[in-house]
């Protein structure tokens, strides 16, 4: 009888694991260009609905500067990346994903150094960050890793770890249904509500994959990526002598080893850029699905957490 209850326990154990194993790898994803696999257990309405809403209480508060010679720059500019980065979406197999996209940009009056970008395409660029980007191409840097972001969706990733960490296998019993359980990842995750208009950080790994993707984008965009050198320099710069650096540079990799990545990328990252301009913006010609580079990562062929 004993020895019954035993096999029989082993067995609910060992069929536990299938059911969870099985359900983590039908999350899977994988992030356009870079071919990195990624945990996605949440649908992209809980998380654009979570984030819409945290977004939304932020805005409310927010000093929105509208109607400004900077303002308007900022909306060109993420108008002009996200129209390049739905052009490539379009031509590469990823439309459906166009749904998941209502491009907002906004100008933040703060003198903050700080940028975010909420899922959906929500991103805000503070003030202060201007006087860094000094001009479109240097604000398309920061845009492009924003809108990054976005597309890789990063913030579902953040999210799922968060549930397959704090709530293991109780995933298997509807966690993913329990709109309070998710109402409090979410709160944590986005962090907008905790601090004024600063998103929890993202990985590292996920900050590069950004990085390198953002580069892409402005490039499809027309604007010359070779500028992100000089940018994170100025960012390194304004750090200096600072008690507590950008809220922009303290969530993200040291400069140093940023701006040697996007050295040892630029080469990949210049066959996008065709630089011709504000024209080039949907008319580009973007590489096919087959001849998008995606190297070869670590996570190539596991999800991670």
């Amino acid at each position: 009888m004993e020895k019954n209850k035993k096999k029989r326990t082993s067995v609910m154990k060992y069929s536990f694991v299938l059911i969870v194993t099985a359900l983590l790898v039908q999350a899977c994803g994988s992030v356009p260009l870079t071919g990195r696999r990624q945990l996605l257990l949440v649908s992209d309405q809980e998380v654009l609905t979570l984030s819409l809403q945290q977004y939304q209480e932020f805005m409310r508060t927010a000093p929105i500067v509208k109607g400004t010679t900077d303002a308007q720059m900022v909306t060109r500019v993420g108008t002009r990346v996200a129209n390049a980065v739905e052009t490539f979406l379009k031509n590469n197999g990823y439309e459906s994903e166009l749904q998941n996209f209502a491009w907002e940009f906004n100008e933040v009056k703060s003198n903050d150094v700080n940028a975010f970008c909420m899922p959906g395409g929500k991103i805000v660029v503070y003030s202060g960050l201007l006087p860094i980007t000094q001009d479109e191409t240097g604000l398309a840097i920061v845009i492009g890793h924003e809108v990054a972001h976005a597309v890789a969706k990063h913030a579902n990733e953040r999210i799922s770890q968060q549930i397959a960490l704090q709530y293991g296998g109780a995933i298997v019993g509807g966690l993913l249904g329990n709109s309070a359980a998710m109402q409090q990842i979410g709160s944590a995750v986005f962090g907008l509500g905790a601090q004024y208009g600063v998103m929890l950080p993202y990985a590292r790994k996920q900050e590069y994959e950004a990085d390198e993707l953002g580069l892409i984008f402005m490039a499809m965009a027309g604007y010359d990526p070779r500028a992100a050198v000089p940018f994170w320099t100025r960012m390194a710069q304004s750090a200096e002598g600072s008690a507590r650096p950008p809220e922009f540079l303290s969530t993200h990799p040291t400069d140093a080893n940023r701006i040697a990545k996007i050295e040892g990328i630029m080469p990949e990252v210049l066959k996008y850029y065709q630089g011709t301009g504000v024209q080039n913006t949907t008319t580009a010609p973007i590489k096919t699905k087959t001849d998008v580079p995606k190297p070869v990562t670590n996570d190539a062929l596991t999800c991670t957490f």
